[in-house]
């Protein structure tokens, strides 16, 4: 009798395993049959994002072109601006009997001027850009007084105290950053620290940097050059003078920054000299 159930019972055992074993098999077929289509659809989509992926590129190479030619555009926009800027500045001084290598040595000056005080190195350049242009209003100042060798009359000072108006005013219109920075110079270099300088008589930080840093660039060249009015100085008297005016025409901190880093402007004025 026991020995009769433990037959039945090894019988219906290996009936339990024969199906487990069918449903596994079962199971593996259809994974393999999944598989085989999941390898199929994965290898479709591979060839579907390859081709996908050669047209991105190409468009993305593309774009990159029209990128470049944007960006060689612009610096050639930019270089054509600045040397209309710098033609235009030497043109005006032109007029005035001095030379074009005036402008790039004040463009130069206050580039070191600008480094020296603080500002980041794109405002440099920009002020550098922009300085060439501070005596454009002299465009419309007549000949007569432009060119006078001897001491204006109150009458022609007041003329002549108009070119920092007529250069803004010929600016200011402008949306460019290279203009407006370049209108400011010309309306605020001649302005001083202590308040006495025109046209609106500004002081202290109320004139804008470019204004006070153009200022001085201005004066030392000016001053070590020969005009129609006037033989260079020595550079002793320039020195004296920037010493008694340090505060009075101009910021303090720019007179240091001139005497502490005084090889550098004797450097470029030796760099730039007028050619006759």
């Amino acid at each position: 009798m026991n020995d009769t159930k433990k037959d039945t019972t090894k019988v219906g055992n290996t009936s339990i395993n024969n199906k487990l074993i069918l449903e596994l098999e079962t199971l593996k077929d259809n994974f393999s049959i999944t598989a085989d289509k999941l390898i199929k659809d994965v290898r479709r989509q591979d060839k579907i994002m390859l081709r996908s992926d050669k047209r991105q590129m190409h468009e993305y190479d593309e774009l990159q072109k029209k990128l470049l030619e944007i960006k060689e555009l612009q610096i050639e926009i930019e270089e054509t601006q600045i040397e209309v800027i710098y033609t235009m500045g030497a043109i005006c001084e032109g007029r005035s009997k001095e030379t074009g290598n005036h402008v790039k040595r004040v463009a130069a000056y206050s580039k070191v001027f600008a480094i020296y005080y603080g500002l980041d190195k794109k405002e440099a350049d920009m002020l550098k850009q922009a300085s060439p242009m501070h005596d454009i209003g002299k465009v419309a100042i007549p000949d007569s007084i432009l060119n006078k060798p001897g001491v204006f009359n109150e009458e022609e000072r007041k003329i002549m105290d108009q070119h920092a108006l007529f250069g803004y005013d010929m600016l200011k219109s402008s949306s460019r950053p290279l203009l407006k920075a370049a209108a400011t110079v010309a309306y605020e270099h001649h302005e001083k620290w202590n308040g006495k300088g025109y046209p609106k008589g500004l002081k202290g930080e109320e004139i804008h940097i470019y204004g006070r840093i153009t200022a001085i660039a201005d004066v030392f060249d000016a001053l070590g050059s020969d005009r129609c009015y006037k033989m260079a100085w020595p550079d002793e008297k320039i020195f004296k003078l920037f010493k008694e005016e340090r505060g009075e025409h101009f910021d303090p901190k720019l007179v240091d920054i001139f005497f502490d880093n005084l090889d550098e402007f004797l450097e470029i004025r030796e760099s730039l000299q007028d050619l006759f």
